[in-house]
């Protein structure tokens, strides 16, 4: 089948070049050498790094590091209740996203209501605690300032109690370095909880919460020269369009709904939950069956897989794809 396949850069509206290619040559192994010299190397097939969206009830423990570089780092936590201290961070800005229940963003510049879906970014040297019912949600550290590139739809406020029930008590802030990751503390001391809060009286600025907009099919969200951080729809029919960036690796997070990832690394189905690396330079395109959607991080430099790997893509077969028929693509 012929399809199109897009070739980008980082940050660009349009396309570099766009490409007709047969579907099949594109995923398939490339043909014997002719000469005697092994001329390419050998390459792993993708690997999906998976944790349930649903919160566990399960002893604290620190976010988990899915992918890092020494710029920019990809957590998933789950919490009840608050973090163990107020985090101030000396490098980065925080994005987070939620994934699934409430979680109220407690902070200098007022106080944030998270629900599924909604981002929110945290300014690098602010101050900043979590409330969390049943909370499981992502972490994005990039280096600072990063850029909203939509409006917001809500910001924080001034609130106090900052949740149902709170009192001012014992607290402590830590201040880090290397993207808040465990080990990478400056300094831990005691914090008055009710005068670190009351900052935002004399505050102008105020902590946006971002949604993506529901009549696009890809929303960028945040970014810098170097990093972009978006949400893409995908919806069953239309064109499979492959796309191929040259110059950033992708982190794609399956949202909501299933799809199958078509790409010179291998085939795949995604699932809610899961992380796939797609590297700089690699063809890719996804059918689906149903609505849903995924996160989309590009960086413009390597971001390795730190965490454990779930499952591997499979090989590609010509069987496989034509049990796709013309799914969509995005």
């Amino acid at each position: 089948m012929r399809v199109v396949e897009d070739i980008i850069a980082l940050g660009s509206a349009e396309p570099l070049q766009s490409v007709v290619r047969d579907e099949h040559l594109l995923l398939s192994p490339p043909h014997p050498p002719k000469v005697p010299v092994k001329l390419w190397g050998e390459h792993p097939p993708l690997s999906v790094v998976h944790y349930p969206q649903e919160y566990q009830d399960l002893p604290y423990a620190p976010p988990r590091g899915v992918y890092e570089n020494d710029e920019v780092r990809v957590e998933w936590q789950i919490l009840e209740g608050r973090q163990p201290f107020y985090h101030r961070n000396c490098d980065v800005d925080e994005i987070s996203y939620q994934i699934a229940g409430e979680r109220a963003l407690m902070t200098e510049l007022g106080v944030l209501d998270h629900r599924p879906g909604d981002f929110s970014r945290i300014p690098r040297g602010v101050a900043h605690d979590n409330y969390c019912v049943a909370d499981s949600h992502l972490l994005f550290y990039i280096p600072a300032p990063v850029s909203e590139l939509v409006p917001g739809t809500r910001e924080s406020q001034t609130r106090f109690p900052a949740f149902p029930g709170w009192r001012a008590g014992e607290a402590n802030e830590a201040i880090t370095q290397c993207m808040g990751s465990v080990g990478h503390d400056i300094t831990v001391f005691p914090a008055d909880e009710e005068q670190l809060l009351g900052h935002v009286h004399g505050a102008r600025r105020r902590i946006q919460l971002l949604r993506p907009d529901p009549g696009q099919a890809t929303t960028w969200l945040y970014g810098t020269d170097r990093i972009r951080l978006g949400h893409v729809r995908v919806a069953p029919g239309g064109e499979r369009r492959y796309r191929r960036t040259l110059d950033a690796d992708e982190i794609q997070y399956q949202a909501h709904g299933r799809r199958t990832l078509l790409t010179q690394r291998g085939v795949v189905d995604l699932e809610p939950g899961d992380f796939v690396r797609i590297p700089l330079g690699i063809a890719h395109a996804s059918a689906a069956t149903e609505a849903g959607a995924y996160l989309s991080l590009l960086s413009h430099r390597e971001l390795p897989q730190i965490a454990e790997t779930s499952r591997i893509a499979d090989t590609y077969t010509p069987e496989r794809l034509a049990t796709l028929g013309a799914e969509v693509c995005s």
